[in-house]
């Protein structure tokens, strides 16, 4: 019999239980590396599509692939031990209808091992979430900014400035919520309409360039720790630089090789030191 203990993971369940209790941290990652580094620390740790700007150099998340999203999904359910661990769902894999989206997120739940699945979108998008969640796939809902909708929104911006279109993602938060989401993002809304979002549904609102009296929040890691680019969103803190520490560390190992200082006899085998 093993004597090694099975750690706990933070559930759908513990995660809806923190609405008004203690405040959710959320992160991205997409490599085994950067979820061990966080399992510690974050209560949901979200496999976003955010990875195809951040990793792959896409303008936006249109292109992300569901293999690709299950083939970092995977990195990261090996990495981390603790966390609750969520994989976004790609544009395209369950817009089409709440059979389509069954088929998708069963795929990536089975292959994953994750604890849920993300989606994007409101009123529109209750059927599919009612749909999923009755046959046992947990949904964290998506509102306000929509990233994958971003062509027809008329690029990045805030929402919720006029009052038709603050009653309008007030209508959507609502909606999800009564479909059964467990939680949802709630992205680039004006602060108002974010705070009243979170005293009017029943389950955790996160926030990303939201407000702080959202249930908790998540940020790109790459964008908090200066990994990214030169770019700082105003919705970012950036609690390290580790672009520039990066940068400056080939620039030193570039000027050690071109001098000839390394590799030195302690890199080496076969070599006695002096």
């Amino acid at each position: 019999m093993s004597t090694h203990r099975q750690l706990k993971r933070t559930t759908v369940p513990d995660i809806r239980a923190m609405k008004g209790a203690t405040p959710i941290v959320g992160l991205t990652a997409y490599t085994s590396l950067t979820a061990v580094l966080l399992d510690d620390q974050a209560d949901l740790l979200l496999v976003g599509d955010s990875l195809g700007m951040v990793l792959y150099g896409l303008d936006s998340t249109l292109a992300v692939t569901l293999d690709m999203m299950i083939a970092h999904g995977q990195a990261v359910m090996r990495g981390s031990t603790k966390t609750c661990v969520i994989v976004d769902m790609p544009f395209g894999s369950y817009q089409e209808s709440p059979e389509a989206a069954f088929r998708a997120a069963s795929r990536v739940m089975k292959e994953v091992g994750c604890a849920g699945i993300k989606l994007e979108g409101g009123e529109e998008m209750a059927e599919t979430i009612r749909f999923l969640t009755r046959r046992g796939i947990p949904v964290l809902a998506h509102v306000g900014l929509l990233p994958q909708s971003v062509n027809t929104a008329g690029g990045f911006r805030s929402h919720g400035k006029a009052g038709g279109e603050a009653d309008s993602i007030l209508a959507d938060a609502v909606a999800v919520a009564a479909a059964g989401a467990f939680a949802m993002v709630v992205e680039g809304t004006v602060e108002p309409l974010a705070r009243r979002i979170t005293e009017t549904v029943p389950v955790p609102t996160i926030g990303i360039g939201a407000s702080p009296h959202c249930d908790g929040q998540i940020l790109v890691t790459e964008d908090m720790t200066g990994l990214f680019s030169d770019f700082t969103p105003k919705h970012v803190k950036r609690y390290a630089n580790l672009g520039e520490g990066i940068r400056q560390a080939a620039v030193e190992y570039a000027a050690d090789v071109r001098a000839g200082r390394f590799p030195g006899p302690e890199h080496c085998f076969g070599v006695k030191p002096d």
